[in-house]
């Protein structure tokens, strides 16, 4: 009993002019205070205890989550690491896959070239046997010969500068495509740009494989104009395109037993109404190679995705197409049928008021 209390319980033991009664009340009292203050100093030290428990817990709490703070800067540090190799290699990656593609156009390059410089070569050869004509005929005195040989002279002049042009065009195209893009759009004739980059690719594949043929069909709607776009952008799109259709085209032919004639169609269309109203274009590819399996219909737009063997793709040809498409504000897509083939069609606003 605590001290005080026991006191109190002493006087009113020896208390003469208390009744036993009220004696009685009194200890009942006296002991009743005694219970309460038993329990409260009971509850008291358990409190104590928690709070003792709870800070010990508490610093141990703070311990662990410094622990994991720095952890997770640690972790943050690694990532922030991991992020910048990963774009490195992605940049390395996509100059790879713009080089890989450009490979497929040398051979191709070539062959285009090759026929403006034929025509160049013996114009000139021509021309300077006129001249040498020419020389004779104004040592004659015959002015109306020399006359009608420098009218043939300019005619032949004209069609060197002509295909002079013409090559130039193609180094300049080429080596659009080889650097890297500005992203500055530009009108551009998307007729042409199509065929350039189909007969650069058929006459690439062609140089490295001579047993390749297909036939190749062309529809080039000649009520589009020109259409604003970054044309080394849509060209690397179209190219892999009709790359990648050689390529089922090819496939399909060394697998069929039957005869099978391969063939690709590249179609472009006036398209009046996309979606949001404005005007433009629509290019399709088609094949008729083997199409592409549903169970992979669709992973074919995600980076590293390929379903040709190791080393024979990145697997972000389409991967590129895609973000290149969805940045002039298109879509591409994509309908295949197993041992039929496969249409990619793009479409494009013609972004004449951008």
């Amino acid at each position: 009993m605590n001290q005080h209390l026991k006191h109190i319980l002493d006087f009113i033991n020896e208390a003469k002019h208390l009744s036993e009664d009220e004696k009685v009340a009194l200890l009942k009292s006296v002991k009743s205070a005694d219970k309460d203050l038993l329990i409260s100093e009971f509850k008291l030290e358990r409190t104590e205890k928690v709070k003792r428990t709870t800070a010990i817990l508490l610093e141990e709490t703070i311990e662990e989550l410094e622990q994991k703070r720095k952890a997770i800067e640690d972790s943050n540090d690694a990532l922030q690491k991991s992020l910048k190799e990963l774009k490195a290699t992605q940049s390395q990656l996509i100059q790879s896959e713009k080089m890989a593609s450009l490979g497929e156009l040398t051979a191709g390059i070539a062959h285009e070239i090759q026929n403006p410089l034929n025509f160049v070569n013996n114009f000139s050869e021509v021309s300077k046997e006129l001249l040498e004509e020419m020389l004779e005929e104004i040592q004659n005195g015959d002015m109306e010969e020399v006359d009608a040989i420098a009218k043939d002279v300019i005619q032949n002049l004209e069609k060197i500068n002509h295909h002079g042009k013409r090559a130039d065009g193609i180094v300049k195209g080429m080596l659009q495509h080889s650097r890297t893009s500005s992203g500055t759009k530009e009108d551009t004739d998307i007729n042409v740009l199509v065929d350039e980059y189909l007969r650069l690719a058929y006459h690439g594949l062609r140089a490295k494989d001579k047993s390749f043929n297909a036939t190749l069909q062309t529809h080039l709607d000649d009520n589009i104009k020109t259409i604003n776009i970054a044309p080394q952008d849509i060209g690397r799109v179209v190219l892999n395109l009709i790359t990648n259709a050689f390529y089922a085209v090819t496939e399909r032919k060394k697998e069929s037993k039957e005869e099978f004639q391969p063939m690709v169609i590249v179609t472009t269309e006036r398209n009046p109404s996309l979606e949001g109203g404005q005007e433009g274009v629509k290019i399709s590819v088609k094949d008729n190679g083997n199409g592409i399996p549903q169970k992979v219909l669709d992973k074919i737009f995600q980076p590293f995705f390929t379903t040709k063997p190791t080393g024979q793709g990145t697997g972000l040809g389409l991967s590129l197409s895609y973000d290149i498409i969805k940045a002039h504000g298109g879509e591409i897509k994509v309908t295949t049928k197993e041992n039929q083939g496969t249409t990619f069609i793009i479409s494009l606003p013609t972004n004449k008021n951008a």
